[in-house]
């Protein structure tokens, strides 16, 4: 099987059994160290909306901006005043926007599902956020890819995921629960991604990660 496999990050091949559970097996890149799911064991689309279709996240909910704040703070002491952003999968109730258009900077919205105007991914922007994101994404080498290329020069790249950290600690994961995760990054993974899009790469906050376009 790891034949037909190849790293839905950097498209490598060297692909390795990583974990199997009751539902799911998972495998990882060699090169890139990203651990995913194969596209025969990930949801369709209807059975991964009713998922989202959940989800019950609120600017109202103060708990939930807690959560957030630990992109929202960091980044946004990184920004010019009136920095235009982009918040990639806002999923349907958008809050890390709201909070970042509090602080006075406009934001454009999309989601697969909520937000499907692909006109804002035509634009230009100062900042994109991706807030528990890229874990859902069958192909984020390239979806990373093509947020980088909206960034201006010196623009921010922010995302939020919780991070593999080793094979053991992975097989006792609750992250890897939910049917519509698909896509682990590490620390390898991320600062390998860095060096591929030419961004500066930190990590200020516990499952945030920053990057400057060079």
């Amino acid at each position: 099987m790891t034949q037909l496999l190849s790293c839905p990050l950097c498209i490598h091949d060297d692909i390795l059994h990583y974990h199997q559970d009751r539902r799911r097996d998972y495998w990882q890149c060699q090169r890139c160290a990203l651990v995913f799911v194969a596209a025969c064991q990930q949801l369709g689309s209807e059975a991964e909306k009713a998922v989202y279709d959940r989800h019950r996240n609120s600017p109202h909910d103060m708990g939930y901006r807690r959560f957030l704040s630990r992109l929202f703070i960091p980044l946004q002491a990184r920004l010019p005043p009136g920095a235009q952003g982009l918040d990639f999968g806002c999923g349907p109730g958008p809050t890390l926007s709201v909070m970042f258009e509090e602080s006075g900077h406009p934001m454009a919205l999309y989601d697969l599902y909520y937000a499907p105007d692909r006109d804002v991914l035509e634009r230009s922007y100062d900042f994109i956020t991706a807030s528990e994101v890229i874990e859902h994404l069958a192909s984020p080498g390239q979806v990373l890819m093509e947020l980088s290329e909206r960034l201006h020069p010196g623009g921010w790249l922010g995302l939020m995921t919780k991070r593999v950290i080793s094979r053991k600690a992975f097989a006792d994961w609750h992250y890897i629960q939910d049917p519509t995760h698909i896509s682990f990054f590490s620390e390898t993974s991320l600062r390998w991604l860095g060096k591929r899009l030419d961004l500066q790469v930190s990590f200020p906050a516990a499952d945030v990660v920053i990057m400057q376009k060079r």
